[in-house]
């Protein structure tokens, strides 16, 4: 069987090299050989802008997020003081005024 990597975005492991890069035939993202072989145990979590995360940065949410199983309502523009970065689904654990939350990191700006 082959030892190729399932592509990143899709998670189909329908891939083949192409000189440098390795390319999903599926939904056609291409990514080079070197960064998978390079990767290393930490995880690199950046927000909306492409900035770096780290443990105690603060940041504020980029759009209104509705809590699930809830009424409540994360507004746009709130702040977080500290964050804790995560693996899993969400990057991010965070304690705001209405609780504690786990957000990804997407709909997050570095302050």
């Amino acid at each position: 069987m082959s030892q190729l990597p399932a592509c990143p975005v899709c998670g189909m492991e329908n891939t083949y090299p192409d000189n440098s890069n390795y390319v999903c035939a599926d939904c056609g993202h291409e990514w080079p050989m070197q960064a998978i072989e390079e990767e290393s145990d930490e995880r690199i979590v950046k927000d909306a802008n492409g900035n770096v995360l780290a443990d105690g940065d603060a940041v504020v949410l980029i759009k209104d997020l509705k809590v699930k199983g809830s009424s409540i309502t994360l507004k746009q523009g709130s702040k977080v003081k500290s964050i804790r970065l995560v693996g899993g689904d969400h990057e991010v654990d965070c304690k705001m005024d209405t609780g504690n939350f786990m957000l990804k990191a997407c709909y997050l700006k570095k302050v």
